[in-house]
């Protein structure tokens, strides 16, 4: 029996249908699903590729942010999460330095590793973020090489659960497994993954979105020092008869990078007119003795944006501490007054003239809520999703709302993932 056989055997196994609950839940259809999909990549690879001496089946979840928006990237405070929706990928190694990946709904990528340095024409793809990744792995004193992939995703690109961050973790996981012992260290990998958007993909993004895929779980993040503290939390909203979900809004992120980099570009100038390098090392104390110096020298929408700074990253540390105490009535307060800063002060619901579908999603959240559960603006905002804290009981006419508005299979009720990348199964003759 050869490794293909061998694999598509594997993932039809008890032992994959345990490790398939692990990662996604117990819900009706979900492992009849996963089994779908995961059949189908072992196939699409020996179709693409031909016969393989090693197999390697791989998964890296999406995220959510469930406090601290536009904070990490001025070393500030997150709460996030790994999520049950991700990419996995059939991936075998080669001889030589080329890179074959195929994914779903897109043409196959071929390319050579013979140089990882950055490559202008390249910004903004997904080639540019393997080889950031490739030139990081080796940077960290890892060996690197050729491979042929197959790759399916959940993590809808544009939709604000951090496709890139899914996808560069994923490609970590694999140079690790098929080159090294699959041992790199979470917070590692997740740096490697922020350099390739940084520096190759041309994204001036933080680190919390690969943080959070890289180590799984809830898990709280304080930026402040490097690396940045992590704390882990066991708690489920499910438990506590909530449902977490996104609402999709069809608005897409894949043009947005310039309203992000403003974002951070206006909260540096703000800190930078203190002589510091991020708003963390800026008390709000002396903003409020200069407002009128500032505005001058930055503008009203910059002060503004630091303002929620100050305010979103004091709220994720109450908020660690209401999921520690078990305090869910004063943590979706929390969630509801972070969501008014983001749309008052940080200003990243809407783009001017592009239409309004994050507001109109969390207007309706709003009403049918009525104060039970809680919505905010989801991720890096101007398009893409809301993340919304729903009882169990208002679930169903929840997402028929939502799917009117929006269409159908608009709603993606989520759980938290407990791991990140994992290396699910290897076939080797």
């Amino acid at each position: 029996m050869d490794t293909y056989s061998r694999m598509s055997g594997y993932v039809q196994s008890t032992e994959a249908m345990e490790k398939y609950r692990l990662l996604y839940g117990n819900e009706e259809g979900v492992l009849t699903r996963q089994l779908s999909r995961y059949k189908r990549i072992v196939k699409m690879h020996r179709e693409l590729y031909g016969d393989s001496d090693a197999l390697y089946l791989l998964s890296a979840p999406g995220r959510a942010e469930i406090a601290g928006n536009h904070t990490d990237h001025q070393k500030g405070r997150v709460l996030a999460a790994a999520v049950n929706l991700d990419m996995i990928c059939v991936a075998s190694p080669r001889q030589d330095m080329l890179v074959r990946l195929k994914s779903d709904g897109y043409p196959m990528l071929e390319f050579s590793l013979d140089q990882l340095d950055p490559v202008e024409a390249e910004r903004g793809t997904t080639t540019a973020l393997i080889r950031g990744v490739a030139e990081g792995i080796q940077k960290n004193g890892r060996s690197i090489g050729g491979f042929d992939a197959v790759v399916s995703s959940d993590v809808l690109s544009g939709s604000g659960l951090s496709s890139s961050a899914a996808f560069e973790v994923l490609m970590c996981a694999i140079f690790d497994a098929l080159f090294g012992s699959f041992s790199l260290d979470p917070v590692v990998r997740a740096q490697i993954s922020q350099y390739a958007e940084n520096h190759h993909f041309g994204k001036p993004s933080g680190l919390m979105d690969q943080m959070a895929a890289s180590v799984g779980g809830l898990i709280g993040i304080d930026f402040k020092h490097d690396p940045p503290a992590i704390q882990p939390m066991r708690f489920g909203f499910a438990e506590k008869g909530y449902d977490m979900i996104v609402v999709n809004t069809r608005g897409s992120h894949d043009d947005l990078t310039e309203d992000y980099a403003a974002i951070r570009r206006e909260m540096d100038a703000v800190a930078a007119f203190f002589g510091e390098p991020v708003l963390r090392r800026v008390r709000k104390d002396q903003l409020l003795q200069s407002i009128a110096e500032l505005r001058a020298a930055v503008g009203d929408r910059a002060v503004l944006r630091a303002l929620h700074f100050f305010a979103e990253n004091d709220r994720v540390r109450r908020q660690c501490e209401n999921i520690q105490n078990g305090d869910l009535d004063d943590f979706f307060r929390l969630i509801r007054e972070s969501g008014d800063s983001s749309w008052r002060l940080l200003q990243n619901v809407h783009v001017p003239g592009a239409g309004q579908p994050m507001s109109l999603a969390l207007a309706l959240a709003a009403d049918l809520l009525d104060g039970d559960g809680a919505c905010r603006v989801h991720g890096g905002g101007f398009a893409g999703t809301t993340l919304n804290f729903v009882p169990k009981s208002k679930r169903q006419s929840f997402i028929e709302r939502m799917e009117s508005v929006f269409g159908a299979d608009c709603c993606y009720p989520l759980d938290v993932r407990p791991v990140g990348p994992v290396l699910l199964h290897v076939e080797k003759d």
